[in-house]
């Protein structure tokens, strides 16, 4: 038995953990509602949450323009754009998360990289991710070269019973907060007559539209649903805090809100391009293993991702904690996804202190929000914010062919060069 699973050194590391994770969240005193809300977002979001990443990496590779031998710091989620980044040549992606399962999860694909034998072997641990054969090749190729930490979280038993391994022998992306909140929402659509994945069968843009009008869209109109989604609590699955909560809804009705980032992502991208949807309307990617995947996870980048893999990084630390132990002026490439959504006005103004300090001349940051509208303008340090060149047109046409749709906005920021 591991010191993960007995206490000791790696006790303290999980408790270090949940002391981050709780930060990160809390703002309110814990007996209140608000406060109760709080720690219940925190308890759950301490698990896996994102077996699949939901942001779209081809977004965030334009808006970067990273440059062969940039050094990028990025949150890992589940990794998805952490690898895809390598595609674009940097000198390293550094990946930080609070959340250690994310941490195991990441390690486990940096592992898969370098010791599964083939494409085949990779995509079936992590495209289908539901044949018992992904165990064995656990065992075989993966646990010998994993580091302690990461090993005994996959091996732990859940109160099932069963290792946390096995979720790759049993729809990986069933699984995880967010697969568990997408299976709920197909479980309440049945309730109704509805089975989602009949988006899947359509064969046109028009068809997913039609689909979408007279089958989804009268979903957010039943009491129940409407009453389901204005309790926060309700959006815990999707990894929305209840402070997220509140600049998602934009002080408007959710279901509203809800409905029309849907029908975004049903109606505004070709199936065959889009694997959110997929993901999201029938909890897998394309079976026939011809649709649309992460750029990471597809045949044609297997190779180039997998000679590319040391150059990731995996850390269990804040964004701004990991950025404050780096030397001025390190880092080319800012990647936030839509963390700062959570953060209180002085997290804020502490974590843009150490990017502006770290980042390089030119450096670029990009993030995403619940709302429609960049929240650094009127809460940070107009003195900082001075220095940042805010690229509004083009973050309005990336947010535009942002696949994953469930964000308000895309935001990217720009290091201002300095004045002769």
């Amino acid at each position: 038995m591991s010191a993960l699973e007995t206490g000791g050194k790696d006790g303290s590391q999980r408790k270090l953990a949940r002391r981050r994770l709780h930060g990160a969240v809390r703002r309110n005193r814990m007996l209140s509602r608000a406060g109760l809300s709080e720690r219940l977002f925190a308890q759950l979001f301490s698990g896996l949450v994102y077996p699949q990443i939901w942001e779209d990496p081809d977004v965030d590779m334009v808006a970067l323009a990273i440059r062969p031998g940039d050094r990028l710091v990025t949150i890992a989620s589940g990794g998805c754009n952490a690898l895809s980044y390598l595609l674009a040549d940097p000198a390293s992606v550094e990946a930080v998360d609070l959340n250690r399962a994310h941490v195991a999860f990441n390690r486990l694909k940096l592992a898969a990289l370098g010791r599964l034998p083939s494409y085949d072997s990779f995509y079936r641990f992590f495209g289908r991710a539901d044949a018992p054969a992904n165990i064995a090749d656990y065992r075989q190729f993966l646990r010998p070269h994993l580091d302690s930490e990461t090993r005994a979280y996959w091996e732990k038993r859940k109160l099932s019973g069963r290792r946390r391994i096995s979720i790759f022998s049993r729809s990986l992306y069933r699984h995880g907060l967010l697969g568990n909140f997408i299976g709920m929402g197909h479980r309440v659509a049945r309730l109704y007559g509805i089975d989602p994945r009949g988006l899947l069968a359509a064969a046109s843009m028009d068809d997913q539209r039609r689909f979408f009008d007279q089958s989804i869209a009268p979903l957010f109109e039943k009491r129940a649903v409407r009453w389901a989604l204005k309790r926060k609590s309700s959006l815990f699955g999707l990894g929305i805090p209840p402070q997220q909560y509140d600049a998602l809804a934009g002080g408007g009705d959710m279901a509203a809100v809800l409905r029309a980032r849907l029908e975004k992502l049903a109606c505004d991208f070709p199936l065959a391009e889009n694997y959110f949807a997929w993901q999201a309307f029938g909890r897998a990617y394309d079976p026939t293993g011809s649709g649309p995947l992460p750029p990471y996870l597809s045949r044609a980048n297997f190779e180039t991702v997998r000679a590319r893999a040391d150059r990731v990084t995996i850390t269990n630390a804040s964004y701004a904690e990991f950025l404050a132990a780096k030397p001025a002026a390190s880092v080319d490439r800012f990647v936030l996804l839509d963390a700062q959504d959570w953060m209180s006005d002085d997290q804020l103004n502490h974590l843009w202190r150490e990017i502006t300090r770290t980042a390089t001349p030119g450096a670029r940051v990009v993030f995403r929000t619940a709302a429609e509208e960049s929240l650094l303008p009127g809460r940070l340090d107009q003195s900082l914010l001075d220095l940042w060149e805010y690229r509004d047109a083009e973050s309005k046409a990336l947010h535009r062919r942002d696949r994953s749709s469930i964000y308000g906005g895309f935001h990217l920021y720009v290091l201002a060069e300095p004045r002769a």
